[in-house]
């Protein structure tokens, strides 16, 4: 894919893994239109680059992300839109779900409202020990729609719903008892977690987080015989076949 410009990222390939940066610091990275857009083009380089195997996810500035820039999304003069690539009307839940790489989102500074979408849409999550999280949806009139199928992703529909009525914001620890925080970067060692991605296989990972996505709207009854066939379409592929070969 060619090397795009974008106006609210950075991305960096180092090797086996993508870096994707929000680099909107001055809005405390609040998203608009464009930058859903430009993750999605960010995103679909990675699943079509087989050299890539894991995506990490950054933010610049103090706050990891503020969320939806509300105003950009009600007035589309606030926004630019980016001329090299396609705008459409994706949620930026959608974009993470239809990622299909392991990702990890390396968070620094606080989470608010729609920055859930990424967090709950990341494979891993490693943050400071300081970090705030909040969902302040509910003190502007309205509900964190969106969040809500991301967050019941990790957990019960019981813990999503008083998770979004609670307005105030909560530590990092208990994010992690809540499922969204995997560990702490104090204590995580994240260059020796990365090796672990090295040398697995894009197209077993690609073919396997796919099925995670479809499996939901497979009927209970149906879904080994669902994954079998998906083993048997991976197990022809060319890949498998090799490193069956490889190994002798």
């Amino acid at each position: 894919m060619q090397a795009i410009t974008y106006q609210y990222i950075r991305i960096k390939k180092t090797d086996f893994r993508m870096e994707v940066t929000l680099a909107r610091p001055e809005k405390r990275n609040a998203f608009t239109p464009t930058m859903v857009n430009e993750i999605a083009h960010a995103f679909q380089d990675a699943n079509q680059d087989d050299s890539i195997k894991v995506v990490m996810l950054k933010a610049e500035g103090p706050v990891f992300c503020a969320g939806m820039d509300l105003k950009a999304f009600q007035n589309a003069d606030l926004d630019i839109p980016n001329p090299h690539i396609e705008n459409k009307d994706i949620s930026l839940g959608e974009v993470f779900a239809n990622l299909h790489k392991p990702s990890i989102a390396i968070v620094r500074g606080n989470v608010i409202a729609g920055a859930f979408l990424m967090i709950a849409g990341c494979t891993y999550v490693f943050c400071s020990e300081n970090v705030q999280f909040r969902l302040p949806e509910l003190n502007l009139g309205i509900f964190p729609f969106q969040v809500m199928a991301s967050l019941m992703r990790v957990m019960s529909e019981k813990k999503m719903l008083q998770l979004c009525l609670h307005t105030d914001y909560f530590s990092a620890r208990k994010a992690q008892e809540y499922g969204l925080v995997d560990g702490f970067l104090e204590e995580v060692d994240v260059e020796f977690f990365l090796t672990g991605f090295k040398d697995i296989s894009s197209s077993a990972v690609v073919a396997g987080f796919k099925a995670a996505r479809e499996l939901p709207s497979v009927a209970s009854e149906k879904r080994y015989s669902f994954l079998l066939k998906k083993l048997y379409e991976l197990k022809s592929s060319e890949d498998v076949k090799k490193r069956i070969f490889e190994k002798g």
